[in-house]
């Protein structure tokens, strides 16, 4: 009797053998609604982190360039104005050569604006930059420009 029981339960699943269309379908439209809406949230994050990234190098290079006005130029800010990514790898303050995460490509040149009170130029005006960085990133070799404000190189977010 406990034989015919398991034989008539084993004989109703093996008629069953596997998903229906219908169930089949379900799942793969399940997976095509996350995708729709994972996809993009992706594609913000790396886009933000490249840009984080970038102005992270571009704190280092502000942290470079107070430590050379501190030790070149004994700290006297009020006659450095300007500090040159020449003269911070020439005296070894950064490493060279140095290169923009988002792109990997290589900063050629750049300039950290000081005011006289030793902060960034744009500490409270906004129009200019206080990091600029130039990268020779164009499919003809152009110059490209980062320019980073005073806010974004000091909070190392872009």
């Amino acid at each position: 009797m406990l034989a015919q029981a398991i034989k008539r339960r084993l004989g109703k699943e093996e008629n069953q053998k596997g998903f229906t269309l219908i169930e089949l379908l379900a799942v793969i439209v399940i997976l095509g609604i996350i995708a729709v809406i994972a996809v993009p949230l992706i594609g913000n994050v790396i886009s933000n982190s490249k840009d984080s990234a970038d102005a992270a190098t571009a704190r280092q290079v502000y942290d470079a360039a107070r430590l050379y006005v501190i030790g070149e130029k004994n700290g006297n800010f009020e006659t450095v104005g300007n500090v040159t990514l020449a003269q911070m790898q020439d005296t070894g303050y950064l490493d060279k050569p140095l290169s923009l995460p988002s792109n990997k490509a290589v900063i050629t040149t750049g300039t950290v604006h000081f005011n006289a009170q030793g902060q960034l130029a744009n500490t409270t005006d906004t129009s200019t930059d206080a990091v600029s960085l130039t990268t020779a990133t164009g499919a003809d070799g152009a110059a490209v420009a980062s320019n980073f404000s005073a806010k974004s190189v000091l909070s190392a977010t872009k």
